[in-house]
């Protein structure tokens, strides 16, 4: 049977995949693992969501769950996932459940879980939540049973936390604001213009059915238009659970997570804050992120795909920063996960302190023209041991030397490879990815 987790949770299609009968199973089985180290202490669960309409539905089922098992729940309501990370830390709870599918279309939805202090689950506790659905347990009747309540204050203490973390005032400074219809639509605008800003919102209106409908980080273009048409300068667009973002500069051109990264990396560095002078990213961060560092002097230890990788890595070796080319960014001084608005905070205050625009903080770093070709196989294992493949990506890199960077990646899902090259031109790139994915195509 295929694993029930996935790289963030559990995902799947609302009361079709993710059904309410297996939330609440989860939910159940997350309680009762989590809470199993400690037995001195009723367990507490935090519980957050976005506002798609079946996280109201899936929302009932997860509490069901945990207070079927015995744990009390703080019901949070709608806020981003980065604020249910935090609050389940400074409210001692022993979990977090966090409803939302992030940047899914609305009809899908999901379920990521925090440990203690609000960290990611590793793989060996998602497998022993998933091994505890099929089991037989004995529950809690009478006064056993969980109790529910509402923290009426969950948003107004995680601005709090923000603007603690937020080192320089942001007065002076326009910036349009994409909520894309989703959990961050009433937090993000408040605490920008609680940090100085001038801010205008838009697509900050969710009606349960809007969430991530042509706006957001993977939907920047009419944030690119607002930002030239409010003259401001910037925009910050967040995904529908608001564990990343990307920003705008004022000329309409859009800066990834890559350049984000590269503009607080130089930050950290400079006020002796980058621990070991290190970056953490993934391998489809862009070579132009590495050749920057590179001329700064500062080091990249590089993960496999996904934010959860980075994590890891920032936990294992006690870096600063870490992140993906989507624009998750993690702080771990301040956050235990991904936080868009967070990240948002120090970029508009690097820009405050330094008097810089977002365009020339950002040049720092030259994104290289990258080419990803997804290539159909029967067999990804057999393009893996290719002769021919691998003489193909040698020839390829020996072309482009230090310019250029060649990366195959079976997907984790689907029968494809994916064929990515980095070069200084695009048409160079578009070339050598072609010619790569017609040998990968062969080889299979």
């Amino acid at each position: 049977m295929a694993r029930l987790f996935g790289t963030d949770g559990v995902r799947g299609l609302a009361n079709e995949e993710l059904t309410p009968e297996l939330a609440l199973s989860l939910a159940a089985s997350a309680a009762r693992v989590l809470a199993a180290h400690d037995r001195s202490h009723r367990p507490v669960a935090v519980v957050g969501r976005d506002p798609r309409v079946s996280g109201e539905m899936l929302e009932a089922a997860v509490v069901a769950g945990l207070t079927s098992a015995g744990a009390d729940v703080l019901r949070l309501g709608v806020l981003p996932t980065p604020a249910v990370a935090y609050l389940v830390g400074t409210l001692e709870a022993d979990l977090g459940v966090m409803i939302s599918a992030s940047h899914n279309p609305m009809p899908d939805n999901g379920i990521k879980l925090f440990a203690a202090g609000g960290h990611k689950l590793p793989d060996g506790i998602e497998d022993e939540i998933e091994a505890g659905l099929s089991e037989p347990v004995a529950r809690p009747t009478g006064l056993g049973v969980g109790r529910v309540h509402d923290v009426a204050d969950a948003g107004e203490r995680y601005i709090q936390h923000l603007l603690t973390a937020t080192p320089h005032p942001l007065a002076g400074l326009r910036v349009v604001v994409d909520c894309a219809n989703g959990a961050s639509s009433v937090v993000a605008p408040e605490v920008y213009r609680k940090a100085g800003a001038e801010v205008i919102a838009i697509h900050a209106e969710p009606d349960g059915v809007n969430i991530n409908d042509h706006c957001g980080s993977n939907h920047p273009d009419a944030l690119c238009a607002a930002v030239v048409e409010h003259g401001a300068d910037l925009g910050i667009a967040h995904d529908g659970d608001a564990d990343r973002c990307v920003a705008v500069d004022a000329s309409g051109e859009l800066i990834d997570g890559d350049q984000i990264m590269a503009v607080l990396a130089l930050a950290l560095a400079e006020s002796g804050e980058l621990t070991k002078n290190t970056l953490v990213a993934t391998v489809m961060s862009n070579l132009g992120l590495h050749l920057a560092m590179r001329a700064h002097e500062i080091n990249i230890v590089t993960t496999a795909v996904g934010d959860r990788y980075v994590l890891e890595e920032l936990r294992a070796s006690g870096f600063a920063l870490g992140g993906e080319q989507s624009g998750h960014v993690v702080l771990p001084a301040y956050a235990t996960t991904g936080d868009g608005l967070l990240t948002a905070l120090r970029v508009m205050s690097r820009m405050a302190v330094t008097g810089k625009s977002l365009a020339d903080l950002a040049g720092v770093m030259n994104r290289l023209p990258q080419v990803l070709v997804n290539v159909p196989v029967a067999d990804k294992a057999a393009v893996a041991v290719s002769v021919a493949v691998r003489d193909a990506v040698d020839a390829v890199e020996a072309e482009l030397g230090e310019e250029g960077r060649v990366l195959l990646r079976p997907s984790g899902t689907e029968q494809l490879v994916r064929v990515m090259v980095e070069a200084p031109a695009h048409d160079t790139a578009q070339a050598a990815a072609d010619r790569l994915a017609g040998v990968v195509s062969s080889a299979s």
